[in-house]
């Protein structure tokens, strides 16, 4: 092996290493929205605010370490970033299952493993969203992340389900250690990555303000980008105002058990999935930003089918809700995370990716903490006919944008040669 950076395929080890260590990881993340609440509701006995409070903890290092997050990855090698960030969550989330045993797990203990592995996620994220682009060439990178969306998709299709089985079988913390194992896996197949990645470019270190700086001034002079930060803001300021309570709902409101509820969450989750095969199909028929925007208007309108929903043949409606929704936010995630790594320049790459997971996933605290606190106030049914309402509200940004005009999503220089590259070998 050389010291040049090598690109593999979809198709190579390198890639499938990543890409197992990464579903496994995934598939413990989904499991754990599961049961950290279960936790909290079944042997915690902690009210609605509270399991709001768990997601937004989990969500509030991106405010606080977001944007130095962005600049520090683009200094650093990613990989030893992720290996890190892997083994810290394992500690996190393994201390939990460790604690009830030993008797003595409370809900603070709670609230910091989620803010730890929240700080973990903050930088393994970033570096991700930067490593991708090591491992796959421009023209790979739509099929790239459409696998590892899949992945993500299969996860919650599966996840869910698991968690309710975990749950009934060994207790609700037996989630929590699946999803510390799933850490330990992941660990292993991104050290098993032989692909050497190209050094951080030699350029004159600044101020870490400075450099921060760069990234956000990128992304909010550039309309398009600008545009998806800000829609994605509200828009995840809603749909996590939902899914941070959607288990005290389903299991206080319409009266499930923990099994159902796998069940319900498992259904709507192979929304993702549908997602997945579509998101390729659509942005080839109708354009890359065309088909994101097609996607989001057409998904907004079913989240009003959740607070609809009621026990026995109710359920229905959550189901319906969510596989409509996610459906559609899916397909359009992948079509607009593939345009920011193909757009943005390769030495910005971090610090534009952590400045729009800094608005994104700040709002999913805010989100998660405005679900809880609404539900606790106005009643959780209540909670979701407006946070339902905002989601559908939130599509306005989309259509009175520059998105609105076009057919596809502009690229780089850089990824414009590739492709021409690629037709002339072809």
């Amino acid at each position: 092996m050389t010291g040049k950076p090598y690109q593999g395929s979809v198709a190579g080890r390198e890639f499938r290493l990543f890409w197992f260590g990464e579903t496994t990881s995934l598939l413990g993340n989904g499991i754990a929205v599961v049961a950290l609440p279960l936790v909290a509701v079944v042997t915690l006995h902690a009210d609605t605010f509270v399991i709001g409070l768990l997601t937004s903890v989990a969500y509030l290092p991106w405010l606080v370490l977001g944007l130095p997050a962005g600049a520090w990855v683009d200094r650093l090698p990613r990989r030893p970033v992720m290996l890190f960030c892997d083994a810290v969550s394992f500690v996190a989330f393994g201390s939990v299952p460790v604690a009830a045993w030993a008797g003595v797990l409370t809900i603070p203990h709670l609230l910091v493993a989620a803010f730890i592995g929240g700080c973990a996620n903050v930088f393994f994220t970033t570096a991700h969203r930067a490593y991708l682009p090591t491992l796959l060439s421009d023209a790979e990178l739509l099929a790239g992340n459409a696998r590892l969306q899949g992945s993500e998709s299969t996860a919650e299709v599966i996840g869910p389900g698991l968690a309710g089985l975990l749950v009934q079988a060994f207790g609700a913390v037996a989630g929590l250690l699946a999803n510390a194992l799933s850490f330990a896996v992941s660990w292993l197949c991104l050290r098993a990555v032989r692909t050497t990645e190209p050094p951080p470019r030699a350029v004159r270190r600044r101020r870490l303000r400075t450099e921060v700086g760069d990234g956000l001034r990128f992304l909010f002079q550039d309309p398009v980008l600008r545009t998806l930060a800000v829609f994605s803001a509200v828009s995840n300021i809603a749909l996590t105002g939902m899914s941070s309570i959607e288990v005290a709902f389903l299991v206080r409101t319409v009266g499930a058990g923990e099994a159902v509820v796998g069940a319900v969450l498992t259904l709507c989750g192979l929304g993702g999935v549908l997602g997945v095969l579509l998101s390729n199909r659509v942005s080839q028929r109708f354009g890359t930003a065309r088909a994101a925007l097609i996607c989001q208007v057409g998904a907004a309108p079913f989240t009003l089918l959740f607070p609809l929903t009621g026990p026995g043949a109710g359920l229905a409606f959550f189901v319906v809700g969510g596989v409509g929704g996610g459906a559609g936010v899916v397909a359009a995630s992948i079509i607009t995370d593939t345009f920011r790594q193909r757009y943005c320049p390769p030495d910005l790459i971090g610090r534009i990716s952590a400045s729009a997971a800094v608005i994104s996933f700040g709002a999913i605290a805010v989100g998660g903490l405005l679900g809880g606190a609404l539900g606790e106030l106005s009643g959780v049914r209540e909670t979701l006919w407006m946070m339902s309402g905002l989601q559908v509200l939130s599509t306005v940004i989309l259509l009175f944008s520059p998105i609105r005009k076009m057919r596809d999503f502009p690229e780089s220089e850089r990824a414009i040669f590739a492709a021409e590259a690629g037709k002339v070998m072809s």
